[in-house]
Parts: structure tokens; C-alpha cells; sequence
């Protein structure tokens, strides 16, 4: 049998995400005081056009850490019907649900109302019935529907080149009349590989909440490069607390952060609050009679964090450009020109999206 030597067992444990081995970490440090919740509320399995049985959806979610999921199989896209008849189409949420109340996972009911341009795609959930909002010939009554059962309703990859030749997603009158109506919640700015900068415009314009979801049809593994460090979208919700009630009123008022390879997307509310609760910096030291202050910069999220600082001092050893990585520490030389006990620095998110072309500022204090 070949040894397997420590070098080799190095180069295995690194082709691995780090959050995989930080068991004990969250991917992001919760805002003070809240609740950060993280969600995939676009999935499918073979009870629509998905290649796996529910059951591989919960224990994919529980290996990647999630806190909550939505099974939102086709109504009425059924492929697999000649070899899985499927007339309750409650039943995937029904085997993932069984399996996942064994867990500390929370599936809820969900479903994907399928239609051509316009309206296009849709998911609803937080839904009672999923059956009820069947309605083949009618591309409206579905979704008034699951508004009567009180779900939350949002427009799945409106940039998708099926339906969008161009890629770019932008409102018909159909979707207008959705948003004056109270009946569409929610905006995909990031489905499976794809990221649309003009879903964001629309969210921020029309009041809809940002999501960002996998759309996954095969294994997360494979279609994510998950053991090469790669991670399925996820929306993250900031809520009172874990339970459904307040995730799901978090979702309706739009206090959301999609998670996207490196970009972290959201309304510059709310992804300040993220960002702040996921940096900190050290207090100022000073050697000798130097007049140059080290600080330690440090990253509590799963997520590196790209940098451009924007105040008024240089530094000694960095340019204004720097990456701190995954729950790691950056030192930076600052030169202050004089001994100050504490002082602010003011920064860009550079893989940070409010909206279009615009990244996220803040400012922390050191200590």
C-alpha cells in the first residue's frame, strides 16, 4: 500500500473550503442582537426535473450547513411523469420534511409555477397547499393563490437567455400589474452560475427583496465545486430569531444578503450591518518613537474580504488594495504622523454589490 505522506494529507485538506473545517464557525457573524439565517429557497428534485430523491436535498443542506430550505419542484413541468406519476405535488416536501425534522434543518413548503415570458418562473413559499395553485391555462391565478395562503412570492432568474435572448432582465406590464398589486415579493439577483445587475435596479426600484438561490437540478457538489472550495448562492436573512414566523416576515420587509462565489449582495442597509459585525479592528501600537501605527484587521466571516481603504493616511507595507482571507487577520502599517490612541478607517467592499457599479462603504474604528 503507498504511504500517504503529510504533504499529501496538506494538499488533500486544502483542496477543501475552509467553512467546511470551521464546523464550530457561522459563515457570517450575525448583527448584534439578530438573527443571520441561511437559506436556499430554490431547489428541485426528481419530483419535477431534479436528478435526486428529496431525501438527497436535506442531507446535502445539513452537510453544507444551511438552516433552511424550500423544495419548489415544477407544477406543472413534470419530465418524469411516465416513471414517477406525481398528482400531489406536496409530496417532495412531505419526504424532505420527515427526514429533516430528525435535524436541526427547516424545510418549508414550496413550489414553481412555470410559465413562458411573461410572467416567466416564479417560486412560492411559505404555502399551505401546493397543489391549489395548479392552474394550467390561467398564468395569474397561481400566483394570487399562494398570496391567499400568505406565501411569499418572487421571480426566479428574470435574466435567464431561455426566455431573456439578451440576458438582461426587465419588467413586462404583466410584472408591473404583479408589484402594483402586492402579489410579487421577491427578485433572484443571482440563480445557479448567473448574477444580473439590472434584477438588482429592478429590486431596488420596485421594493422587492433580493434573493439568491442554487436552482439545483444534479448534486450541489458537482455544480458548485464544492471539495475545490466553492459554495452554492445563499440568502441570507436577518431575522428577530431562527423560527419560520420571523424568517418569514424578514423576507417580506427585504432584509436579505445574498452570498454569491466572493460577492456579498444586498441593500446597503442591511449589508452594512453584516459587514460591520463581520470586521474588526485592533488598537493602535506604536514601536519605540516610530510614529507608524500596526494595526490588526480581522475577518470573522467564511468569505474573504477585498478592501480598498479611502481615508487620508498611507501605508507603510500595503497598498490601498488588500484581501483579508476567510476568518483571517491582516496587519497593516498606517502612517498617523503622530501617536493617536484610536482613529477611523474608512474603506470600500470591493466584492461588495448595493447596486449598479456600486460598492459598499463603511468605516470601523479602531479600538
Amino acid at each position: 500500500m503507498k504511504k500517504i505522506t503529510p504533504k499529501a494529507i496538506l494538499m488533500l485538506l486544502t483542496t477543501f473550503p475552509l467553512w467546511i473545517y470551521a464546523q464550530d464557525q457561522p459563515f457570517f457573524k450575525a448583527p448584534e442582537g439578530q438573527s443571520f439565517v441561511s437559506t436556499d429557497l430554490h431547489i428541485h428534485t426528481t419530483f419535477s426535473d431534479g436528478s435526486v430523491w428529496p431525501n438527497i436535498r436535506v442531507e446535502e443542506a445539513l452537510k453544507e450547513r444551511l438552516d433552511l430550505i424550500s423544495i419548489t419542484d415544477h407544477l406543472e413541468y413534470q419530465p418524469h411523469r411516465n416513471d414517477l406519476p406525481n398528482p400531489d405535488r406536496n409530496r417532495s416536501f412531505d419526504i424532505a420534511n420527515g427526514i429533516a425534522k430528525k435535524s436541526k434543518l427547516t424545510v418549508i413548503r414550496g413550489a414553481e409555477i412555470t410559465r413562458s415570458m411573461p410572467p416567466g418562473h416564479l417560486n412560492a413559499v411559505f404555502i399551505q397547499d401546493a397543489n391549489k395553485l395548479l392552474f394550467p391555462d390561467d398564468p395569474i391565478a397561481g400566483i394570487e393563490e399562494a398570496n391567499r395562503q400568505n406565501g411569499f412570492v418572487f421571480w426566479n432568474h428574470p435574466n435567464w437567455e431561455t426566455q431573456r435572448k439578451d440576458g438582461i432582465a426587465k419588467l413586462d406590464p404583466m410584472h408591473v400589474e404583479l408589484i402594483e398589486r402586492k402579489l410579487l415579493h421577491g427578485i433572484e439577483v443571482v440563480n445557479f452560475t448567473t448574477f444580473s445587475e439590472e434584477a438588482i435596479e429592478i429590486a431596488l426600484e420596485n421594493n422587492l427583496t433580493m434573493l439568491g438561490t442554487s436552482d439545483v437540478h444534479k448534486l450541489t457538489t458537482w455544480d458548485f465545486d464544492i471539495l475545490q472550495g466553492g459554495h452554492r448562492p445563499m440568502t441570507f436573512v436577518i431575522s428577530k430569531d431562527n423560527s419560520t414566523k420571523e424568517v418569514k416576515k424578514a423576507l417580506f420587509e427585504g432584509k436579505t444578503m445574498v452570498w454569491f462565489k466572493e460577492l456579498m449582495i444586498g441593500e446597503e442597509e442591511y449589508l452594512l450591518e453584516v459587514v460591520k459585525a463581520n470586521i474588526s479592528a485592533s488598537s493602535p501600537s506604536y514601536k519605540d518613537d516610530e510614529l507608524i501605527a500596526k494595526v490588526t484587521l480581522k475577518n470573522y466571516s467564511a468569505n474573504p474580504l477585498h478592501l480598498k481603504y479611502t481615508g487620508p493616511f498611507t501605508f507603510h507595507q500595503d497598498g490601498t488594495i488588500f484581501k483579508i482571507e476567510p476568518y483571517g487577520e491582516k496587519s497593516i502599517d498606517v502612517k498617523t504622523l503622530e501617536i493617536k490612541t484610536s482613529f477611523e478607517l474608512p474603506f470600500e467592499l470591493l466584492n461588495s454589490v448595493i447596486g449598479r457599479k456600486k460598492y459598499l462603504s463603511f468605516t470601523i474604528k479602531t479600538q
